[in-house]
């Protein structure tokens, strides 16, 4: 499947992220609203991020960092984050967002895991919260930083804004914007360089989707963090470069009072808001209806979803359960992109009822072939994530070979907006961009143009010669009693006797009695069985929070695999981030190979 080619639109002008902040700096309308929990704002317009941007790239530059750079930025989402990432861009440099700890406490495993971070970027310096600068100095020093962690108010005239100084930074569409960490779903993540032409890029082609609102042209609401492509790609720089308004939340805000999302989205009139599955099953859990007194949805027009599979049961009930506040099944968007192409890859038309096919689930299983279901046949409905942006192309291979439509393959794309590469990994850039093409390791079908994503390729459950998708035997556990909501991990694992057999391990609820806890495994197996028609060999109640995640929160499906086969499996350590994903953002190679 593919779209006619399109003029590359980031080479519009010579666009830059620094251009496009200049420009938006000189409309006082638009910028950043920061809300915390008590739902005070604080309005920072795009020329306050400017003039303190300014000012850390002149700070930087005294440091004598130089051109291209690699600067570590771990803060929490803030002004502080905004005037760091743009500060890197005024001195030349390069930012790298990583994901702040979550709790102070034990912080070894965040440690470990954002030195080994800091070393594949190579990085020349770490900025960071005051209130996590302490635990950052060790791993600085442990990483081999050359300039060590500072404090945003340790840089030479970081606080002294020059409103009249010019501080053009010198980079240019092809160097890079940015590096972005893959998610490491399967193995450690790998660094991603992204070039301002391919970041501007992607940015416009969302353009053309979105609604204009009121004085400006953007409003969106966010809580997704800003070391993650979709708040900061998705959110932030849509609304710099129409430019418009872009209110933002913390994800730990979101997580404690998922209300204040909706609330935010009708108290600003947003017309644009994204989640992953689990912010909108978050709201159906835990928002009360007398938190939504006086709130009306109608404005949000582009409830983007993505992240994992998309749930057809869970956009109906969605919108069933927010109908009476003014929101429409229309604004469901399910959409498709991941790291490597900066962001989005696939849309669903806005504003249309998204689409679902249902399929014989043994077919899809047994010979990844797209077939009606059979009378009294297992069904499994599966959403369409949409048509590529203009200019992206999607394939569907196997063994190298295009495959028609209604087969399940894995997903090749190119487009306008891919990365460079993976930064200072040639072998891996070599192994996965083949002539322009990028093998997403993800596994998918089209039908009637449309794409429908199946699951991805390391992540398929073999059991008895079928291929299962994780996340579907996952979801059968979804609303089970006694359970943590999404905090199940379903895998393959060998048999003593031969063959393979399926894994089942799932984290109990804090307030879960020990009778309901022996109950589990029964309970899981019959839910599993029901759905899926396949019996799991083992179930594994785990205590919360003992299931690996990745800095965005996406259950690490091998990693828990091997801790539980070595004898491993431990309540994780605490100071691991929030479980804030979006679907769309995750990366492609997060290991060695798809």
């Amino acid at each position: 499947m593919s779209e006619a080619p399109a003029t590359d639109p980031g080479d519009a002008e010579g666009a830059t992220l620094w251009r496009w902040l200049e420009r938006a700096a000189e409309i006082p309308a638009a910028g950043v609203r920061l809300l915390d929990r008590r739902e005070s704002e604080r309005w920072l317009p795009w020329q306050e991020v400017l003039e303190r941007a300014r000012a850390v790239g002149l700070g930087l530059r005294e440091l004598e960092t130089r051109p291209g750079d690699r600067i570590a930025l771990v803060f929490p989402t803030g002004a502080e984050f905004l005037a760091a990432f743009f500060g890197a861009l005024a001195a030349g440099a390069v930012p790298v967002p990583l994901y702040p700890p979550n709790r102070l406490g034990r912080l070894d495993e965040y440690r470990g895991r954002t030195t080994r971070m800091l070393r594949a970027a190579r990085t020349t310096l770490v900025l960071s919260d005051a209130r996590i600068h302490g635990a950052l100095e060790k791993t600085a020093v442990e990483a081999g930083v050359r300039l060590g962690g500072l404090r945003l108010a340790d840089l030479p005239s970081a606080e002294r804004p020059s409103r009249g100084a010019s501080s053009p930074s010198p980079s240019g569409p092809g160097d890079l914007a940015l590096v972005q960490f893959s998610s490491g779903t399967t193995a450690a993540p790998k660094p991603v360089a992204l070039s301002h032409r391919a970041v501007t890029a992607q940015v416009r082609l969302l353009s053309r989707f979105w609604p204009d609102s009121g004085e400006t042209t953007h409003s969106g609401v966010s809580w997704l963090p800003l070391y993650h492509d979709m708040g900061l790609i998705g959110a932030v720089f849509s609304a710099l470069e129409r430019p418009g308004v872009v209110t933002l939340l913390t994800p730990e805000a979101f997580l404690a009072r998922p209300a204040l999302w909706l609330r935010a989205i009708s108290d600003y009139r947003a017309t644009i808001s994204p989640a992953p599955d689990f912010g909108y099953h978050h709201c159906l859990d835990r928002v009360r209806d007398r938190e939504l007194d006086g709130v009306d949805l109608s404005s949000w027009t582009v409830a983007l979803d993505g992240a994992e599979t998309v749930s057809a049961d869970l956009l109906r009930a969605f919108a069933d359960r927010f109908r009476p506040r003014g929101f429409t099944s229309r604004s469901l968007t399910p959409v498709y992109g991941l790291a490597e192409a900066t962001l989005a890859v696939t849309f669903s038309p806005p504003r249309e009822p998204w689409r679902s096919l249902v399929v014989d689930r043994e077919a899809l299983a047994a010979e990844g072939r797209v077939r009606p279901t059979r009378p009294g046949g297992r069904e499994r409905e599966v959403v369409s994530v949409g048509r590529p942006l203009p200019g992206f192309e999607v394939e569907v291979r196997n063994d190298g070979e295009a495959l028609p439509e209604d087969r399940v393959g894995r997903l090749w794309i190119r487009g306008p907006s891919l990365m460079e590469g993976y930064l200072h990994r040639p072998d891996l850039t070599a192994k996965h961009l083949v002539r322009g093409w990028l093998d997403t390791g993800d596994l998918g079908f089209l039908h009637g143009g449309d794409l429908f994503v199946t699951g991805r390729a390391k992540d398929v459950v073999v059991v008895r010669g079928r291929n299962h998708d994780p996340q579907e035997i996952e979801a059968a556990l979804r609303d089970l009693p006694g359970a943590r909501p999404g905090s199940a991990i379903a895998v393959s694992r060998p048999r003593d006797r031969g063959g393979e057999g399926l894994l089942l391990l799932l984290e109990h609820h804090r307030k879960t009695s020990a009778d309901e806890r022996r109950a589990l495994p029964r309970a899981a197996r019959a839910a599993v069985l029901e759905r899926i028609g396949v019996s799991p060999d083992v179930v594994e109640v785990l205590p919360p929070a003992t299931l690996p995640r990745t800095s965005s929160g996406k259950l690490r499906r091998g990693e828990a695999l091997t801790r539980w086969t070595t004898g491993r499996l431990r309540s994780r350590d605490r100071a691991e981030p929030p479980r804030t994903e979006i679907q769309g953002t995750r990366s492609t190679a997060d290991g060695e190979g798809p």
